[in-house]
């Protein structure tokens, strides 16, 4: 094997090592944040951001066949995953 293969091998095992290692510290970082911020800083389901609470719809300003069809609408896109948390009327 000549020498300018066996340097350009070498150059491409070294970068491609980097790139694996730096890609792992990023995603294990993000990990470790996400995992500090549930654990130190619940998400409480009844306040918006910043703690400040949300707007809970009112069955009297909103008709309830239109919650039920928002309703059906979501959980079929959604597949079941999806969650409504406030309906808003404009």
């Amino acid at each position: 094997m000549s020498p300018d293969v066996q340097t350009a091998l070498s150059l491409l095992l070294i970068g491609m090592l980097s790139v694996f290692v730096i890609l792992f510290l990023v995603v294990s970082a993000g990990r470790l944040l996400i995992y500090v911020v549930n654990t130190y800083f619940p998400f409480s389901a009844d306040e918006g951001n910043l703690g400040i609470p949300r707007t809970i719809y009112s069955p009297k300003q909103i008709n309830r066949k239109k919650i039920a069809a928002i309703t059906a609408a979501v959980e079929h896109i959604t597949h079941g995953r999806g969650k409504i948390t406030s309906i808003e009327k404009q």
